[in-house]
């Protein structure tokens, strides 16, 4: 009678265990499931931020001569521009906003570029700009920041404001994330450091969005627009490197990407700001440069 209920007990435990193990592993199983596909979305987020670019960094990219290493020396425009990208990529990214526009409708640069949040971006030269613009008191208009930035004001008591070597800067921002290399190149006079591009497959895949932007992909909609490649459109545009993204194109291919680009151009900053899912500060940005 001892040895059966011996025998028994045994039969109940080996039958618990095996339940447990079977648990065990059908708990490990879907830990295993869930564990590849994040694993994989974590990889793809790892891919996307090592060739992700900033707005700054597309549009000097489109601006750099790919085996030179510089922006042409009669480019006068890319400077200011690149500020306006820095303007629109910090709206774009919740640091900045307009101020209300009031009960008298203040036009959008007449308003005040405000802190929305104070959190560091990750990018020196974002958080330095958004450094500026929250400690300033009176708040300054989209023009005022884009002059101030790029250093264009008579006032010496705030050239502070200026950021400087901005487009080495974003180069070196370039090298580390393998888009371009450095060199040095002797000019007669002097030395100059170039950054020649290296991945080519990053500066056309970049070239192709703004081709597609306005042929293949073109939408007769800001308002169905990708907004970064709004902003792309408009501020190449403005800093004179457009033209470079569009030079492969067949000539019937040119003309037709110019004329919406025109058209785009020709649209009134004041009411496509107050259409659905707007950005304010986009539109202000893209009124200071068409005025």
């Amino acid at each position: 009678m001892t040895s059966l209920t011996q025998r028994s007990s045994g039969l109940v435990q080996r039958r618990t265990e095996a339940s447990r193990n079977a648990v065990a592993d059908k708990e490990r199983g879907s830990d295993d499931e869930d564990y590849e596909p994040r694993q994989e979305e974590e990889d793809e987020k790892g891919d996307s931020k090592e060739t992700r670019l900033t707005l700054m960094e597309e549009v000097l990219l489109l601006g750099l001569k790919d085996r030179e290493g510089y922006t042409s020396f009669w480019n006068d425009c890319i400077s200011s521009g690149l500020r306006g990208c820095m303007l629109i990529e910090l709206a774009l990214r919740g640091r900045l906003q307009l101020e209300a526009c009031g009960m008298r409708r203040k036009s959008l640069l007449a308003r005040k570029v405000i802190c929305k949040s104070a959190a560091p971006t990750g990018d020196m030269l974002l958080d330095e700009a958004l450094k500026h613009v929250k400690e300033t008191q009176p708040p300054e208009t989209v023009q005022s920041w884009i002059e101030l930035l790029s250093g264009e004001t008579w006032n010496p008591l705030k050239l502070h404001y200026q950021l400087r070597n901005v487009r080495e800067r974003l180069a070196k921002n370039l090298v580390e994330k393998g888009v371009l290399t450095t060199e040095k190149q002797n000019f007669l006079l002097f030395d100059m450091t170039t950054h020649p591009l290296t991945n080519d497959t990053i500066k056309q895949r970049l070239v192709k969005k703004v081709q597609e932007s306005v042929l293949d992909k073109w939408v007769n909609d800001p308002g169905r627009f990708d907004k970064r490649v709004l902003a792309l459109i408009f501020l190449a545009h403005s800093s004179d490197v457009l033209e470079n993204a569009f030079a492969p194109l067949l000539d019937e291919q040119y003309d037709l990407a110019m004329k919406r680009v025109r058209l785009l151009l020709d649209l009134e900053p004041e009411a496509e700001s107050t259409k659905a899912n707007a950005n304010e500060l986009l539109w202000a940005v893209v009124a200071a440069f068409t005025k």
